[in-house]
């Protein structure tokens, strides 16, 4: 019984460009770049503690990351702008959690995350791991788009932010405004930056 049960499960998501993806083992041939905009498009981020009347979506929060981590390393080969847009792409199917619950749910939150980032890396010609320094340069543009989300949007005082996410470079920061947008208008951003930078790579 409890063998044809585990058979049952179900580890797959139906994608709305009919592909099915297994969660468990994906493949790069069941990854489409439109649903990767569309699922990051209405996946809040800061579980949807932001001020405004739209969320801020995961997509706004990559395309500013590959904005600023484009700002900060201005002569990277463009892949690697595409690794930054891509950074948080396999929450268009396991969403964003915060932070303090990933380190609850523990290291298979981890395993599934960068099974998927594995997958979509191949599929878009990046390599299934993105070297160290490059994904250093990336969180630090993470950690940047985070500190200006938190003292904008999320509530934070600028004090408990410098402590949580570390104060970025002023002549990064400044001029910077997050301002949550429909999802609609997000996703189509999403896919035209995708598309501009695959044309230069």
């Amino acid at each position: 019984m409890a063998g044809r049960d585990m058979r049952q499960t179900r580890a797959w998501q139906r994608m709305l460009s009919g592909r099915r993806l297994d969660l468990l083992d994906p493949t790069p041939l069941d990854i489409e770049i439109e649903d990767i905009a569309h699922g990051l498009a209405f996946v809040a981020r800061w579980n949807g503690q932001t001020i405004g009347d739209h969320p801020y979506s995961v997509a706004e929060h990559s395309l500013l990351v590959e904005e600023i981590f484009s700002l900060r390393q201005p002569a990277a080969n463009p892949k690697w702008r595409l690794a930054a847009l891509l950074h948080d792409a396999p929450e268009y199917v396991i969403g964003d959690m915060i932070s303090p619950v990933k380190a609850a749910i523990g290291p298979g939150y981890g395993d599934l995350d960068a099974r998927l980032a594995a997958a979509i890396h191949l599929r878009f010609g990046l390599p299934a791991q993105i070297p160290t320094e490059v994904r250093r340069a990336i969180k630090q543009a993470d950690r940047i788009s985070a500190w200006l989300e938190a003292v904008q949007i999320a509530g934070f005082a600028r004090d408990e932010a410098d402590r949580i996410f570390g104060r970025p470079d002023p002549g990064i920061a400044a001029g910077m405004t997050i301002r949550p947008r429909p999802p609609v208008e997000v996703r189509a951003d999403f896919l035209s930056r995708h598309h501009r930078i695959l044309s230069v790579i």
